[in-house]
């Protein structure tokens, strides 16, 4: 049976933790199998020890539905602890926030994506531990879409931003509690550091709802199914498409009026898009881009979890529209995640080369081949942080 670092934590309490004042960085989504979330665990292991909570991105509450909406720090009315949100006017914590406490806990869902900023949180408070001499220990969760397949190009440095502040792929194969350890080491941040693994877990695993509850980590992460297109359609958040904002399918579903099915499937029919059904359908969202217009686009339906490629089915479609479409797709404009001068696109991608190979018409298969050897050199170097094996 697979379980969580939080579940761990409660079984063997670490002797290292007791006596000492505690602090939490979490969400909504931090609970065990049985939904209690982890500051009430916490409580009931080391009484009187939990001194504040921190929350990241969309708020302590998931309330928040897009980018750049910050959440005000606030007092939890469960335990009565301050909360200091970790997306308010900055995104790096101020260190009098870790003056109370000795060890900040780290209990949050990461769905595998370079992009998804919770990883990047962790990289900042990681950061201030170091100069503050606090400890960090991650309650570590499994990658919901594996640990055993890589997709993608290494994000360059001069397009570092909150989408991604260390130099891996899209789809990065890691736990919230390896690519910690990575960045702690490969950054030079050099906090102590220890991970808490999730029992049960083997790295080609994908975590579904049969396999462990899922609880929305962020509003527009809804379900399993969303996590394992998100690391390819996440792109959309860089164009004039809509990603599905608005609609009950977020991610799951990307389109536009100006699209036309019968000429963007004849563009897909060049390329193998495995482990996927790109089904056509009309949208219609309630809020975000083209709300209340209707959109021609795609529901993408995961046939096989093991052969699909997301960031390849995702770039492809990018291309044909693109292609098909030059006077009306367009890129959006900054800002993009307090990025004010460069394009989301280029940031979200992780590479300003990736965005003009595919429209000057670079096959993306040619792509995915150019990649290859700094996606072997990234595997090599993550052996040494691998917390798992596979079964």
């Amino acid at each position: 049976m697979i379980g969580v670092g939080i579940e761990q934590l409660r079984a063997s309490p670490p002797a290292s933790l007791k006596g000492r004042n505690l602090a939490l960085l979490s969400n909504q989504a931090s609970t065990d199998r049985n939904f209690l979330h982890s500051r009430e665990i916490i409580e009931q292991v080391f009484p009187g020890r939990l001194r504040c909570l921190f929350s990241p991105q969309h708020g302590f509450f998931s309330e928040k539905q897009d980018n750049m909406v910050e959440s005000d720090h606030m007092r939890d009315p469960v335990s009565g602890l301050p909360v200091y949100s970790l997306y308010a006017e900055k995104r790096v914590p101020d260190p009098r926030m870790f003056d109370d406490f000795e060890v900040l806990l780290v209990d949050l869902i990461d769905v595998g994506t370079r992009v998804y900023t919770f990883i990047w949180t962790v990289v900042h408070c990681l950061q201030i531990a170091a100069r503050t001499g606090r400890k960090v220990v991650i309650l570590d969760r499994p990658n919901p879409i594996g640990g055993h397949l890589v997709e993608g190009n290494l994000l360059k440095k001069e397009w570092a931003s909150f989408v991604g502040l260390y130099a891996i792929p899209m789809r990065h194969g890691l736990t919230l509690g390896e690519l910690a350890l990575l960045c702690n080491r490969e950054m030079g941040i050099n906090a102590e550091l220890e991970v808490i693994a999730a029992p049960g877990w083997k790295r080609n695993m994908f975590v579904d709802e049969s396999v462990f509850p899922w609880v929305f980590p962020s509003p527009n992460m809804p379900t399993f199914a969303t996590a394992l297109v998100y690391p390819g359609q996440v792109i959309w958040e860089g164009t004039n498409v809509s990603e599905g904002r608005g609609t009950t399918l977020p991610f799951v579903l990307c389109g536009a009026p100006y699209i036309r099915h019968r000429e963007v499937r004849k563009y897909l029919d060049q390329t193998p898009l495995p482990g996927c059904v790109l089904r056509p359908l009309v949208f219609e969202p309630t809020s975000g881009k083209w709300h209340n217009q209707a959109c021609n686009g795609f529901q993408i339906h995961v046939t096989d979890p093991q052969r699909f490629r997301p960031y390849r089915t995702s770039l492809v479609l990018l291309q044909a529209l693109m292609s098909l479409y030059p006077d009306r797709f367009a890129y959006k404009e900054p800002p993009y995640e307090y990025e004010f001068d460069r394009l989301p696109m280029d940031l979200i991608l992780g590479d300003r080369q990736v965005r003009h190979a595919l429209e000057q018409g670079v096959d993306v298969l040619e792509l995915e081949r150019s990649w290859e050897d700094e996606i072997n050199g990234f595997r090599e170097l993550c052996r040494s942080v691998f917390l798992y094996d596979e079964m």
